[in-house]
Order: C-alpha cells, then sequence, then structure tokens
C-alpha cells in the first residue's frame, strides 16, 4: 500500500527523522566533519590579521622626550601622513563661491553656499551664524558621519522640512555649535546627501557613493581620507573669504566617518585651532582592522608607520576633545580610553596635557557635545 505524504510525514520512522534533525549539530561549513584534524584557528583571517598587526613596526611611533624632539617627529610624520593618504593638489582652484538661499530661524542665520574644491569638483555647505551678536565669530567646520549627509547636522528632515528635535544619532550638531555662539561651516562629505552619484541617489536618501568613489581613489593613488580633507582646507581658504567668519579662530568636528576627516584634518592643516573627534577616536587594531567598515576609512600601508593615536598627536599642542559613548560596538570602548591615554602622554610632553581631553558617555555610537562643545567653543574663544 502507497503512503500518502501525511501519512508518510506522521510515520514513526519520519517522527525519529525530523527529531534527529533537530537535534543534530547545525551545518557551519566545510570543516564540520573535520574539526579535529584542522586548527580552525588558523582559518580566521581576522584573528591572522590581528596576529601581523603584532609585528606592524610603526617606524614613526611617538618616542619623544621633549618638545623639540616631539615637533621634529611631528614634521616626519605629518609629511608621511600626507604621503600615505595619497598627497594634495600642487595648486588651489579658484572657489568660484555662490551664496543659493539665506533664511532666518529663531537664533540663527542659515545659508546654503557652494565652492569648488578641485576643477570639476563642487561642495556644497550651510553657513549657520548667531543671530542675537556680531561678528566676525570663530568658525567651525562641521562634519557628519554615514547617513543622510549635512542635512542630519542642521535640522532637514528625510522630506526636506525644518525639524526642531534635533533627531537621529548627531542630534544636529551643527545647530548645537550656533546655539554656543560659534558659526558652524557645515559641509556636505564627498559621497553623502547632494554629492552622490546616480545610482546611489536612486536607492534612497541614506544610499552613499562611498563605494565606488573611495575604491576610485585607490585605483588613483589616493584615498577618500585625502580628498575630503582637501575639501576641508579649501573650506578654511573659503571662510578667509568671508568677513562674518574669524580665519583664525577656525575649528573642526565630525562624528563617526565625520571624526575620521576631523582627526586627519586637524593633524595635517594647522590654521584648524581646536577639534572635537565625536565616535571615532580609537585604535586601527580594535575597529577598523577588526570590525567591517566602509572603504572610507583605511589608509594604505599606515600601520607601518603609525596607530591612530600617532596621527591624533600631530594636533598638539593645539586643543583636541575626544568624546565616546560607552556602548559604542563600532568604536570599542576600551580601545578609545587606550589611545587616548597616548595621546595624552604626547600632550604632557608638549607640556599642554589642559588642552586635551576625553568624555566617556552612557550611550553608543552617538554625538553628545555636552563637554565638547563647551570646550570648543573656549578653545576658539581664546584664539
Amino acid at each position: 500500500m502507497k503512503l500518502t505524504r501525511r501519512a508518510a510525514l506522521l510515520s514513526p520512522a519520519a517522527l525519529a527523522a525530523a527529531q534527529q534533525e533537530k537535534t543534530a549539530p547545525k551545518y557551519t561549513g566545510a570543516l564540520d566533519k573535520f574539526a579535529a584534524e584542522v586548527d580552525a584557528a588558523k582559518m580566521d583571517p581576522v584573528r591572522w590579521s590581528q596576529m601581523r598587526y603584532d609585528e606592524m613596526p610603526r617606524r614613526l611611533r611617538f618616542q619623544a622626550a621633549n618638545r623639540s624632539e616631539a615637533e621634529a617627529w611631528q614634521r616626519r610624520l605629518r609629511m608621511k601622513v600626507t604621503e600615505l593618504v595619497g598627497g594634495f593638489p600642487a595648486k588651489k582652484a579658484p572657489l568660484a563661491p555662490k551664496t543659493l538661499e539665506k533664511r532666518e530661524f529663531p537664533g540663527y542665520w542659515r545659508e546654503a553656499v557652494v565652492f569648488d574644491s578641485r576643477p570639476g569638483l563642487s561642495v556644497f555647505a550651510y553657513i549657520l551664524t548667531p543671530k542675537q551678536a556680531a561678528g566676525p565669530f570663530p568658525a567651525a567646520i562641521c562634519i557628519p558621519g554615514h547617513g543622510r549627509g549635512v542635512d542630519d547636522i542642521v535640522g532637514v528632515d528625510a522630506e526636506g522640512r525644518d525639524r526642531t528635535d534635533k533627531d537621529g544619532y548627531q542630534h544636529d550638531f551643527a545647530i548645537q555649535v550656533v546655539e554656543q555662539g560659534m558659526a558652524a561651516v557645515a559641509i556636505e562629505p564627498i559621497g553623502f546627501g547632494c554629492r552622490r552619484g546616480d545610482q546611489a541617489k536612486s536607492r534612497g536618501l541614506s544610499a552613499n557613493s562611498c563605494q565606488p568613489a573611495a575604491g576610485a581613489a585607490l585605483l588613483f593613488g589616493e584615498t577618500m581620507v585625502a580628498w575630503r580633507t582637501w575639501d576641508v582646507i579649501r573650506t578654511i581658504d573659503f571662510i578667509e573669504t568671508r568677513p562674518e567668519l574669524d580665519a583664525s579662530r577656525v575649528g573642526c568636528l565630525g562624528i563617526s566617518g565625520g571624526g575620521t576627516i576631523t582627526l586627519f584634518a586637524s593633524a595635517l592643516e594647522t590654521r584648524i585651532k581646536a577639534a572635537l573627534i565625536s565616535g571615532y577616536l580609537n585604535t586601527f587594531r580594535d575597529s577598523i582592522l577588526s570590525l567591517a567598515h566602509c572603504m572610507d576609512n583605511y589608509v594604505p600601508g599606515i600601520l607601518n608607520w603609525a596607530e591612530m593615536s600617532d596621527v591624533a598627536g600631530l594636533i598638539a599642542p593645539r586643543a583636541l576633545w575626544a568624546e565616546s559613548g560607552e556602548k559604542d560596538n563600532i568604536f570599542p570602548i576600551e580601545a578609545s580610553k587606550q589611545a587616548f591615554a597616548e595621546v595624552r602622554k604626547i600632550y604632557e610632553v608638549f607640556g599642554e596635557e589642559g588642552r586635551c581631553g576625553l568624555e566617556v558617555f552612557d550611550d553608543g555610537h552617538s554625538f553628545s557635545g555636552v563637554r565638547g562643545l563647551p570646550f570648543l567653543r573656549a578653545q576658539l574663544r581664546e584664539g
């Protein structure tokens, strides 16, 4: 007699097979049945990369014993980092700035502008200036992290409307800057917002063009770090053309990918007087090397010469504040503390340990600004 499908499924043999299937170990890969014969650890590329990290020479790690040695170290490392990121254009293209719009808000003015950073490449920015004070204002260049771009930090929602709730992990920090009495120059990073390719735009507001743009940079022997850092350099050139902005008191701040560029731009461009790095200062080993990140984070060969704390040390003795969430699962907090401890040693050699600080707050990967923004304001007030 032929069993129906239902009867077969209910047969003792079928029930036993189903039970065995439930209790059998889940298949994880080709080596499951050879577990006793193979060292599985030798199959782990992350573990192997971490082992390789221990062999990296860091030829220009900080070892200076006094300020004179520290300054000589900075000159050498600044040149090397500039080389590693792919260098910068030898000549500056005309800025050709243009104001697109100026709007009034309860406590500030917001102006939309564009200017050229390179031939064929323009930067979009919002300038926020306080209403209840006279300029020239200290100017803080604000760089968003991954998301919708500059809209995420100037109070524009996903429908293009004004919002007042400081939503998202970046909490409209450019508005927080202007609320502190500084001007905010919020720039759109390459690959986000209105500076994306058509393919990314077709996928929605949160899609970005980090890839293929960062990949293109690598193919050219350059990096996205250099491209975005150059935009910051040109933004300072633009600030110098604006009478209501004080180019002698320029700060820079950003979170996550914006923190990446805040770090490198402040390390390489000494016109930046104070930096606030949010949700980024860490070790290359524990974050960029060990976790999945966007391609825009990578600088080929940098571990042959320096760790992230060494790069941050190029900011000394200019002011530096870092902030990290206790629950940040992208930039592990213990590594952030370790990196800052190394940075602090550099400031101590300069005799300027009071010009750097770290806030660890009870949150994840998000902008805080509770102590960092007053620090930035105080440092830029001093000039």
